[in-house]
């Protein structure tokens, strides 16, 4: 009679520049679409916590906003958040985007240097399919001869091929732990702050330029009532009048769209009828307000 294998657990932090596929990862390996997703850059704000649990191990993924030069406090707020990620994680997960060749962005490059060797890096190539085939394995070699990462491998987020190779290696190099959170969940996180992200991925989904950057999203009531629809009161939050104006759309027609395609996706997610009322507010410059970025909860403590 053997010994069982120790139960491994541990946090992964998904890092990497904006729009290289951190979110689609997430929802790829949890089969559940808990971080948004869309084609703009700077989607996530804030990282967002998804519990992978098997028979052996629980990998606990922190999805990170896209490292970048901060042009606003927000964005501040936002690496922040990656770097709180960073210093949690127990396994680095660095994902970097076939098309971009075999570099790694600055900001990027100097978040490796401040880890240095103290975690183990695990570089992954999304898009992997994007590329023709005989220039990945150079790709691949450039990054295995910098010394810096215990593995490199490429995937398709989009498309779950390699993920599951992903996994094992994040499962070979996490501790020896119990599983840190109940087997059963995917998030720690309220469903009240999955709802207002549902909302703002349909405002980066269906307007254009600076409306969804200068956009956020306050809940301000989530009520359950036995038997009843939960009732969900949220402010759209934008910087200026006109901003405001293009929200609403005549009629109010751009909101009741938002409003709409929000609803189904968070009714899926939380498997209850909703009842869903937004309204659009004004606030100035709020990207450099700091008591507007903690009452929105963009400060990372």
């Amino acid at each position: 009679m053997t010994d069982a294998k120790p139960y491994r657990c541990g946090y992964v932090a998904i890092v990497g520049e904006p729009n290289v596929g951190k979110s689609t990862l997430l929802n790829a390996v949890l089969n559940e679409k808990l971080s948004i997703v869309t084609r703009k850059p700077q989607t996530t704000r804030q990282r967002v916590l998804g519990i992978y649990s098997t028979d052996a191990a629980q990998m606990i993924f922190l999805d990170t906003p896209g490292l970048i030069s901060p042009k606003y406090r927000l964005h501040e707020e936002m690496l922040r958040h990656a770097d709180a990620a960073l210093a949690d994680a127990d396994v680095v997960v660095v994902l970097t985007d076939a098309l971009r060749g075999a570099s790694l962005a600055p900001e990027v490059e100097q978040r490796l240097a401040s880890i240095g060797t103290a975690k183990p890096l695990l570089l992954v190539i999304n898009k992997a399919d994007a590329v023709y085939k005989p220039t990945l394995l150079p790709m691949m070699d450039a990054f295995i001869k910098r010394g810096t990462f215990r593995e490199v491998i490429p995937i398709s987020a989009l498309k779950k091929v390699n993920v599951d190779d992903l996994l094992r290696s994040v499962e070979a190099m996490l501790p020896e732990h119990p599983p840190l959170y109940p087997t059963d969940i995917i998030s720690e996180q309220p469903e009240r702050f999955f709802a207002a992200e549902f909302i703002r991925e349909k405002i980066f989904q269906q307007f254009r330029e600076e409306i969804p950057y200068s956009t956020a999203v306050d809940i301000r009531d989530y009520r359950e009532e036995e038997g009843k629809k939960i009732l969900i009161n949220a402010d759209i939050v934008v910087e200026r009048e006109s901003q405001k104006g293009i929200l609403i759309g005549s009629g109010g027609a751009h909101l009741k769209r938002v409003g709409t395609d929000a609803r189904r996706d968070i009714e899926r997610f939380i498997e209850r009828p909703v009842f869903l009322e937004l309204h659009v507010k004004v606030r100035e410059h709020w990207r450099d307000d700091d008591h507007a970025l903690k009452a929105l909860g963009y400060r990372a403590e």
